[in-house]
């Protein structure tokens, strides 16, 4: 069959038949993919399927994120920097362009948004697992949170799983004293299932790799990979919480949270405080 008038003709090579090969529908699943958006609102909303795709999205990024996450802490554990600090900065990307989709949820109208919004019931994004396991991998943990996930006992597991492992600042501040710098032992032999706080004799043990950042390079590039990662974890939540703020005001999340009271309080947060502390020990 020839071309129409002002059609390019393919490429000799390029593969048209692809009966019985795999295809790119195929590797992708896309027939499970794109048939997952169900929207709940009758008559159907025309924003629904926003809504619902940049939420399925998001997840799937976190989907990366915990991977990638997951790949840093063991390879940390094992002393392989240059390998960590890949993860560490693919993690950073994506948690930018998350920041970034923001952008497109915004354009959705208080208006709009009030059309279908009593659809999602009590359903809300308090309740991901994956941006809970997110928030546990990096230090943020919370056993109180367990019983948000009660119905999902898969989803419980993994958190619980979680609790009670070493995070990522823990794997790196065990690379640490294996390198020969002075972690404090209590530090080292914390209960894992805290959340992480400041832990203000860890401050000298950075201020001396951050005045000396020639000698101590991996050590000091990886702070700052971490410190990175916490950059654009806050501005996710910062954008998170605006995008609320200007569809919904202050009105109550539609898990029983307070909105965007609740997640103003979340940027108070901090995955690395000493990180940031040190600064000021620099003179």
């Amino acid at each position: 069959m020839g071309t129409g008038e002002g059609e390019r003709p393919l490429e000799e090579g390029i593969r048209t038949d692809l009966r019985g090969a795999m295809s790119y529908s195929d590797y992708l699943d896309l027939p499970t993919l794109l048939s997952a958006q169900h929207p709940r609102s009758r008559p159907e909303h025309h924003d629904e399927l926003l809504f619902i795709v940049a939420h399925q999205t998001s997840e799937l990024w976190l989907k990366l994120v915990l991977h990638e996450l997951h790949g840093a802490r063991e390879l940390l554990a094992a002393d392989e920097v240059a390998q960590a600090r890949k993860c560490l900065a693919r993690v950073k990307h994506v948690l930018r362009t998350l920041a970034d989709q923001w952008s497109v949820l915004a354009t959705l109208t208080p208006h709009d948004y009030a059309q279908f919004r009593g659809a999602l019931a009590s359903a809300s994004g308090f309740q991901s697992w994956q941006y809970r396991a997110v928030e546990f991998i990096l230090g943020n943990k919370h056993a109180g949170m367990l019983s948000v996930f009660a119905a999902d006992p898969e989803a419980q597991a993994l958190l619980s799983r979680l609790l009670a492992e070493l995070t990522v600042y823990d794997a790196f501040l065990g690379l640490l004293a294996r390198a020969g710098h002075p972690v404090p032992e209590a530090i080292l032999e914390r209960d894992l299932t805290r959340a992480w706080v400041q832990q203000p004799e860890l401050i000298p043990v950075l201020r001396e790799i951050y005045l000396d950042a020639e000698a101590n390079w991996e050590a000091y590039a990886t702070c700052e990979d971490l410190v990175d990662i916490e950059d654009a974890f806050q501005l996710w939540r910062f954008r998170h919480m605006r995008t609320v703020q200007r569809t919904i005001g202050w009105r109550q999340g539609t898990g029983g949270s307070s909105g965007v009271a609740f997640l103003k309080r979340a940027l108070e947060l901090s995955f690395f405080p000493e990180l940031i502390t040190v600064r000021g020990a620099l003179d």
